[in-house]
């Protein structure tokens, strides 16, 4: 194999590029395969408010964008694709890159995780104008609207009880009469005021993506099928997050939902392996912690390396 790496880093967003930063200063030359989602789901955000250093707030692709300058002003190298395989049994680890293998003295994986969207037509053309993924980023922006959360399960009540800090009212829809939320979390949501549930109800399309704004949603009742447009200012989806971590099944630990099990924050049971980011974190999933989680994989890297005399 002729092209081997002292490190290359699986991902693009805050983590990766945090990655990139700290192990191109130190001149370890960091490869970083942007990855099926480049910029991570920061680009596809619009003002961030709540990202240290900008007191007027930033867009997402352009922290995202600046991030890489950064890393590339010391040497970190980009390259456009993803991962297709993975050995992790082998040293240098291989990595399958399209029709190219790379191999690589040590791995850091940012490889994130992707929102679950209930693809609807015109989903993705709002998302940004009032459709989200994150109740923590977008939540103040709605603040005396009402809104609606999408889900019935501990991260749609989790969503909808934050909300009510800023919305007038929050409508939790669920496509059943039954939630999976556990039972302390959906008392907490059914005691808020502020929040009120319309079951047996699924999403069908939002509107409007003419305006650049969410203005209402149209709804279906599943027992019934009547059909009708629900008003509200914003849609927040509290049905998951999918960890892109596939290419690791039965090479590293998971958990339940596919999130890389790690310990002393970063660490994964492959030495010279290090997982960071919203891979591997399923309870905070902001951009700053994933910033944390990339120097510290960046710099248990340095300390590995070191030990191999590489």
């Amino acid at each position: 194999m002729e092209n081997i790496r002292n490190v290359v880093i699986i991902g693009s967003g805050c983590a990766g590029h945090t990655a990139a930063l700290y192990t191109a200063r130190a001149n370890l030359k960091p490869l970083v395969v942007e990855g099926h989602e480049p910029g991570g789901q920061l680009s596809l955000t619009t003002l961030v408010e709540n990202f240290p250093g900008f007191p007027e707030g930033i867009q997402g692709p352009e922290l995202i964008e600046n991030m890489r300058k950064q890393a590339e002003r010391f040497g970190a190298e980009y390259k456009l694709g993803h991962i297709t395989s993975v050995d992790l049994s082998v040293r240098p680890f291989r990595l399958h890159i399209s029709h190219e293998v790379i191999g690589a003295r040590s791995l850091i994986i940012a490889s994130g995780a992707s929102a679950r969207w209930l693809g609807l037509p015109h989903e993705q053309q709002l998302i940004g104008h009032g459709v989200s993924s994150c109740a923590t980023c977008d939540g103040f922006f709605f603040s005396g609207k009402e809104i609606a959360v999408i889900g019935g399960g501990d991260s749609a009540m989790e969503e909808a009880i934050f909300l009510t800090r800023f919305a007038t009212k929050v409508t939790l829809i669920h496509r059943r009469d039954a939630f999976r939320a556990s039972k302390i979390m959906l008392e907490r949501a059914q005691r808020n005021e502020k929040i009120h549930f319309l079951t047996n109800t699924v999403v069908e399309d939002v509107h409007d993506a003419g305006k650049k704004e969410v203005t209402a949603l149209k709804l279906r009742n599943v027992k019934t099928g009547d059909v009708w447009d629900f008003p509200v200012s914003a849609m927040f989806l509290g049905i998951g997050h999918t960890p892109n971590a596939k290419m690791f099944e039965g090479q590293l630990d998971t958990d339940e939902d596919g999130y890389l099990k790690t310990t002393k924050y970063v660490f994964t049971r492959v030495h010279g392996v290090y997982a960071c980011g919203d891979v591997q974190d399923r309870r905070y999933r902001q951009a700053i912690t994933a910033a944390g989680t990339g120097c510290m994989a960046a710099l248990e890297v340095e300390r590995f390396l070191e030990e191999q005399g590489s």
